[in-house]
């Protein structure tokens, strides 16, 4: 991966969550245990505000790669964020087996 914007180098630990599809961010949210998705969502959730204001400087297809990774973890952030906030699991309770949907990317 490459790096983060220097004010969010704290971060850089979850380069396993720069992820450029929804397909992906889907199957590391059910690759990886509560407690580590957990850690993301605690960790990112308080930086959305200053990670969306830096974002706001670019255009979507003029980032530079530093600011594209930071946009991929806010991605991945809204990815758990059901898992965190709505199921207090991986899957979602009662539901469908996602691998059923196909995004059109």
């Amino acid at each position: 991966m490459s790096p983060l914007p220097a004010d969010f180098a704290d971060l850089e630990r979850f380069g396993a969550w720069v992820l450029s599809t929804e397909r992906e961010r889907h199957a590391r949210r059910y690759a990886v245990s509560m407690e580590e998705i957990r850690d993301f969502y605690d960790t990112m959730k308080p930086r959305m505000e200053a990670v969306v204001a830096y974002l706001n400087k670019y255009a979507l297809d003029e980032m530079p790669d530093e600011a594209r990774n930071l946009y991929q973890l806010g991605l991945s952030l809204m990815e758990v964020s059901t898992a965190v906030e709505m199921f207090g699991r991986q899957r979602a309770v009662e539901g469908f087996d996602a691998a059923q949907m196909v995004p059109i990317e």
